[in-house]
């Protein structure tokens, strides 16, 4: 695999004095456009061996490029508050927006490799890795991202030269660490995982391209010619693209038809007095539990859906009276903004991702790409079928990391909407909660029970089940509610 990376390219200083003028124009004029059009972003990773020029290479890469529309990350040791979250969430919080492009001097494979070369790791767990790294960058290129992946390259020998070179140069010295010497005798064993991670990753959406490391002229006009061609190929053919990316998938596999709503008993009712009796044993439990030490070891994210006016609100300043201010965030989703229109449909979630110890509350949240943006059209058929996998890999990632994933579909009848609708419009401090949007949305509530079943059957998992709410009568609907995410919290912190 690595054998044409081994020849020995070289540039001589003449022919690169003479190319790069015209190679670092046309790079310019290629991100210009590519700011212009916002279509698409650029992700390019830098990984490889030591010494074989991949901090060279970025910061040729700064010099050469209008830094207004580029940006690098140096992805070194994760710090406190990334190790408090998925491995993925430094990654997704820093992904450029349409229109820009960066740079990562490291990537979702460093550690990964690292780990199996030191045996922190074993081969099975390295595939577990690689293959969630696919699908990140199989979503990310599905969202219309182009990803240019590259490896710098050195054979043994000269990997060996290029450090003593840099190590005996006072201006080069500091590039060259204790750590670099002890990855140089473990070089054979870097190159087996480093050609397993290359094979196994290297997709049509986004392929390695290899690059002898040793000669710094031969390795800079390589990737900055493959940079160029891939920008311009993309700006060219982008409405070919778009088609391409966009095209119907396969129809989804036939389910059971059965309407899971439509077997909720909405007519559960709990009485005034059992309720306030309940409702202080849920939020002292509640409260008592979040107050201990143990709670400190995980994260919980409760996600709450349901029809309009089905109380959602009302359930979640019921769980927020049970909390401690200090360690918990209500984040309600609306339409997305410019900032997040820009990026992957998932990132806007991804920044609000809690630490240890914190609980996260979502007053509507991914679910709405195959809800709302599904019934309503916002998105393309291909985007709002493929997202029940992107979905349920995103939670698994999160219940992975000890995350305790909560979901609720609050539901009620349709009679009951209507009733809920007039009422908000006769309240004058309910007036605000009723807009022209819900009662367009009431139209179409066969297609959004539909969706909501669609929704249920294909991302209610093991790990992380939906809970269907009641929620006819609010006060049982709170109660449901109070007393499953108890529960929930409380399994996860007799694991600890």
């Amino acid at each position: 695999m690595f054998e044409s990376a081994e020849l020995g390219h070289k540039i001589d200083k003449a022919t690169y004095d003479m190319e790069v003028p015209k190679l670092r124009e046309a790079l310019l004029e290629a991100q210009m456009d590519l700011a212009k059009s916002r279509t698409f972003p650029v992700i390019i990773l830098i990984g490889g061996l030591d010494g074989a020029g991949r901090g060279e290479t970025v910061n040729l890469l700064n010099e050469w490029m209008d830094p207004r529309f580029i940006q690098t990350h140096g992805m070194g040791e994760p710090s406190d508050e990334e190790l408090d979250r998925p491995m993925m969430w430094r990654f997704w919080r820093e992904l450029p927006p349409k229109g820009k492009i960066g740079v990562f001097l490291g990537s979702w494979y460093t550690w990964p490799i690292l780990n199996r070369v030191t045996g922190r790791a074993n081969a099975a767990e390295l595939d577990q890795s690689l293959e969630r790294a696919k699908r990140l960058e199989r979503m990310l290129t599905d969202e219309g991202a182009l990803i240019l992946k590259f490896w710098m390259h050195l054979s043994k020998d000269k990997q060996e030269k290029r450090l003593k070179l840099l190590e005996e140069n006072p201006k080069t010295r500091w590039r060259v660490t204790n750590r670099d010497w002890k990855h140089f005798k473990q070089y054979d064993k870097f190159r087996v995982v480093h050609e397993s991670v290359i094979r196994h990753t290297s997709t049509a959406e986004a392929p390695w391209t290899i690059v002898e490391g040793y000669d710094p002229n031969y390795r800079s006009l390589t990737v900055g010619k493959v940079i160029l061609e891939a920008i311009r190929k993309r700006l060219d053919d982008v409405d070919i693209k778009t088609a391409a990316i966009h095209a119907p998938p396969p129809p989804l596999p036939p389910i059971d038809q059965l309407d899971i709503l439509k077997t909720l008993d909405l007519n559960q009712k709990i009485d005034k007095k059992k309720y306030k009796t309940d409702l202080e044993k849920y939020q002292g439990k509640l409260a008592l539990l979040t107050r201990e030490n143990k709670f400190k070891d995980i994260t919980v994210i409760a996600i709450f859906e349901g029809n309009d006016a089905a109380g959602k609100g009302g359930a979640i300043r019921r769980v927020t009276s049970a909390l401690d201010a200090r360690w918990y965030n209500i984040i309600p989703i609306a339409a997305p903004t410019e900032e997040e229109l820009a990026q992957p449909y998932l990132w806007r979630f991804w920044r609000h991702i809690p630490r240890r110890g914190r609980i996260t509350i979502f007053d509507r949240s991914w679910y709405g790409r195959v809800l709302v943006e599904r019934v309503e059209g916002f998105c393309s058929k291909a985007d709002w079928m493929r997202a029940y996998s992107e979905i349920n890999d995103f939670e698994a990632q999160l219940v992975r990391h000890n995350i305790v994933v909560v979901k609720f579909w609050l539901a009620i009848s349709k009679d009951e909407q209507l009733k809920r609708f007039n009422e908000r419009e006769k309240i004058g401090f309910k007036r605000f909660k009723i807009t022209e949007e819900d009662w367009r949305n009431r139209n179409k509530w066969d297609e959004y029970e539909l969706a909501v079943c669609d929704m249920v059957d294909r991302t209610s998992t093991e790990i992380a089940p939906w809970t269907l709410v009641e929620a006819n009568d609010k006060n049982f609907a709170r109660i449901k509610v109070l007393k499953t995410l108890y529960k929930h919290i409380e399994e996860a912190m007799q694991k600890e």
